[in-house]
C-alpha cells in the first residue's frame, strides 16, 4: 500500500560464504539513490548473531541536506504488524488469549458484512489477510494522512464493505484488521497499542530510539523527511503521522534499533544474555503458512510456494524459508528479511516512495550469500520501473487529452451545476462537490486530503485531480442517472494502474443527500 506495500521478494540458491563486502555494499546503495531517484537509504545486515553492516547513504531530507546514517528514525509502515503479532503472541504465552479465540469476545461491537463471518472471526483471522474483504479495503479511512476517523470509527465502519471473496478462500491484503488486531491487545493488556509495543518489546530488547508512533519518539533530532515525485521532481512532502492505523503500520525505527529485533527472530525468541521475549512455539505460529498465495511463475528465483504467516511473507528458497515483510508510507518505504537457517537478516530503510531501491538491494546481498551471481538488480529493477512509469503515463496522458477535447469541442454530456451537492458514502462520510470562481470542486468532510478539482471526460463521467499533486491518485468520478437523467450517486476508480492500492476509491458508493 503506500500503507503497507505488500512485496513479496523471492531468493533461492545454495548458502556460500561470497558475502558482498562492505565496499561493495556501499556501492550498491550508492547506485541505487541514483537510479531510483531515492534521497537517502540506511541498510543493516545482520549474520551469524553479528552485525556485519550498518550504514546510511545519502540525505534523510532535501531540504536540510543533512546526511542519513543508522540511527536516522524512518516509519516502516507495514513492518509494524509484526510488532503486532509478536505482542498478541506474548499474550497467547501468558494465557491471556488464544489464536483462536473469536475477535468478538473481546470487542463485541465487532461486525463485518456478513454475520456467520463476524460471529466467527478469529484473533488469527485479523493478522491472515483472508478475511473476504478486497485489497486494502476502507484504507481510506486513514490514508492519506490527516483524516479524522477513530479507532471506533473504523471497527464500526468495517460492516458496510462488502466482500469480495468468501472467508478464509482468498488473500486480500489489509490494513484494518490489523486496527482491530491492536484493540484486541489494548483491551486485553489494558494499555494502548504503543504504550505495550514500546514497554513489552521495545524497552526489553534495547530500542531506546524506538516509538509506537512518531510523536512518542523521545528524540526526532534525526528523523527524515518523506520525498516523493511532484510533477516530475522528488522533493520533500508533508509527514506521515500514522496514529490511528498504528498497529498496521506506526512503527518509527532505525538500523541501529532493528538489528536487536531482527536479532531476536533470528535467536528463537531470545535477546541479551538468553533472555526470552516471546515463545519457540509462538514464533514457529507466526512463521507457519496461514493463507496461501499463488505463484504465477518461479521466477528468476525458482520459488514454487508462498503464502502469509502472522506478519511475515513466506516462501521457499530453494530449501530455506524465506521470511520478509515490506512497508509504505506517504514519502517512505522499507523492507525487513531473514532467512532463518543461515541466520541471515537485512533491513533497508528508505526516505522516498520507491520500492525498487530497497528490492535491488535486498535482492543483490541476498545474491551474494547464495552464491548468486551475474544479475544486476539496480540495472534490472530500474529499468523495469522506467518501462511501468512510460506505459502510466501514456494511460494518463490519454485521458488528459480526452478531457482537453471534451472541454473544446462541447462534448460535455453532465452539466457541472447539475452534479453539484451532497454526497454520502457509508464509510467515508460526506464529500460535497460545488462550483466555485468557474471551477467545480470535490472536497471530502472527514478525509480533506480528498480535495481537487473536477473535469468533465466522457458522458456521465468526470476525473478528479487532487490539489496535493503528491498523491499521485487522480481518479474517476462516474455518476449513476435516476430515470429523469439527474444525477443521483457516483462511483470511483483510480486512473494510473501504478496508484496506491490504499486509495480504495472502488469501495466507495456514494448516494446525493442534498
Amino acid at each position: 500500500a503506500v500503507l503497507i506495500v505488500a512485496v513479496l521478494v523471492f531468493v533461492t540458491g545454495a548458502a556460500f560464504s561470497q558475502a558482498l563486502t562492505e565496499g561493495q555494499i556501499d556501492t550498491l546503495v550508492e547506485r541505487s539513490l541514483k537510479a531510483f531517484d531515492v534521497p537517502g537509504i540506511s541498510v543493516g545486515v545482520i549474520k551469524d548473531g553479528k552485525v556485519v553492516y550498518a550504514k546510511g547513504h545519502g540525505v534523510r531530507s532535501l531540504n536540510t541536506g543533512k546526511a542519513m546514517d543508522a540511527n536516522t528514525l524512518v516509519g516502516i509502515a507495514s513492518n509494524s504488524k509484526a510488532f503486532t503479532t509478536v505482542a498478541l503472541g506474548m499474550l497467547v504465552d501468558e494465557g491471556k488469549i488464544k489464536w483462536d479465540d473469536r475477535v468478538q469476545d473481546y470487542i463485541p461491537e465487532f461486525k463485518l458484512y456478513a454475520p456467520y463471518v463476524s460471529e466467527n472471526f478469529t484473533i488469527k483471522d485479523l493478522l491472515t489477510h483472508r478475511s473476504g474483504l478486497g485489497l486494502g479495503a476502507g484504507d481510506l479511512m486513514f490514508f492519506p494522512d490527516g483524516s479524522d476517523f477513530t479507532v471506533k470509527d473504523i471497527i464500526h465502519n468495517l460492516r458496510y464493505l462488502k466482500q469480495v471473496s468468501q472467508f478464509r478462500t482468498k488473500y486480500d491484503y489489509d490494513n484494518n484488521l490489523y486496527v482491530v488486531a491492536g484493540e484486541v491487545i489494548a483491551r486485553v493488556s489494558g494499555k494502548s497499542w504503543p504504550e505495550f509495543i514500546e514497554e513489552r518489546i521495545m524497552q526489553p530488547l534495547g530500542m531506546t530510539s524506538s516509538a509506537g508512533i512518531f510523536e512518542r519518539l523521545k528524540d526526532k533530532s534525526d528523523t527524515i523527511d518523506g520525498h516523493a515525485p511532484v510533477e516530475g521532481k522528488v522533493q520533500v512532502i508533508k509527514r506521515s503521522m500514522v496514529r490511528v492505523p498504528a498497529a498496521a503500520g506506526g512503527v518509527n525505527s532505525n538500523i541501529t534499533d532493528l538489528t536487536k529485533w531482527v536479532e531476536m527472530f533470528l535467536a528463537n525468541g531470545k535477546y541479551g544474555d538468553g533472555k526470552r521475549l516471546v515463545s519457540e512455539k509462538v514464533l514457529k505460529e507466526i512463521w507457519s503458512p496461514q493463507t496461501i498465495i499463488q505463484v504465477n511463475s518461479p521466477g528468476p528465483y525458482n520459488t514454487h510456494f508462498a503464502a502469509y504467516g502472522l506478519g511475515f511473507f513466506l516462501s521457499n528458497v530453494n530449501g530455506y524459508k524465506q521470511a520478509t515483510h515490506t512497508g509504505g508510507l506517504e514519502g517512505m518505504v522499507t523492507q525487513i528479511t531473514m532467512i532463518p537457517e543461515i541466520k541471515l537478516g537485512i533491513i533497508v530503510l528508505t526516505n522516498q516512495q520507491e520500492g525498487g531501491a530497497f528490492r535491488s538491494i535486498t535482492n543483490q546481498i541476498l545474491d551474494g550469500y547464495f552464491g548468486k551471481n551475474g544479475r544486476d538488480w539496480v540495472a534490472d529493477l530500474s529499468a523495469s520501473r522506467q518501462k511501468s512509469l512510460a506505459e502510466a503515463k501514456l494511460l494518463t496522458d490519454k485521458v488528459a487529452a480526452e478531457v482537453a477535447n471534451a472541454k473544446t469541442s462541447g462534448g460535455v454530456t453532465l452539466d457541472p451545476a447539475a452534479v453539484a451537492g451532497k454526497y454520502a458514502d457509508a464509510w467515508l462520510g460526506d464529500v460535497t462537490v460545488f462550483q466555485k470562481e468557474g471551477k467545480l470542486r470535490f472536497v471530502s468532510k472527514r478525509s480533506p486530503n480528498l480535495t481537487g478539482e473536477m473535469f468533465a471526460y466522457k458522458a456521465n463521467s468526470f476525473i478528479v485531480r487532487w490539489d496535493d499533486r503528491s498523491m499521485d491518485a487522480d481518479a474517476f468520478v462516474n455518476f449513476n442517472l435516476d430515470v429523469e437523467g439527474r444525477p443521483e450517486g457516483f462511483t470511483m476508480m483510480p486512473i494510473s494502474p501504478l496508484t496506491d492500492f490504499s486509495y480504495d476509491f472502488q469501495d466507495l458508493e456514494f448516494h446525493r443527500v442534498k
